[in-house]
């Protein structure tokens, strides 16, 4: 099993939109991925606004690939969550879940 994880940074302002958009089209389209397992969305306040960090979880690199294409390691950052977005990760970080 691995987990996907990706960081970014909205304004206050911002931050329920951002996670209206996982909830209402992020996930919803996840879970259609064959080999897709679940996601979290961890939520913290910070200086600059509110810091996301969203970990999914798959069965294998193979089914990450057909969410996020041939370079998994690639963020996959629709427009619409650019324009949400103060910073974000360009990467994700790929960790085999052993426990």
């Amino acid at each position: 099993m691995i987990s996907r994880q990706w960081c970014g940074v909205t304004k206050s302002s911002d931050a329920d939109c951002y996670v209206s958009h996982l909830k209402t089209e992020t996930f919803p389209q996840l879970a259609r991925i064959q080999g897709f397992i679940g996601a979290s969305i961890l939520r913290r306040a910070v200086v600059d606004g509110v810091e996301f960090r969203i970990v999914t979880t798959w069965d294998s690199m193979e089914a990450i690939k057909t969410f996020a294409g041939e370079r998994p390691e690639t963020a996959v950052v629709p427009e619409k969550v650019q324009a949400l977005m103060i910073t974000y990760d360009r990467t994700v970080d790929h960790y085999e879940v052993v426990a």
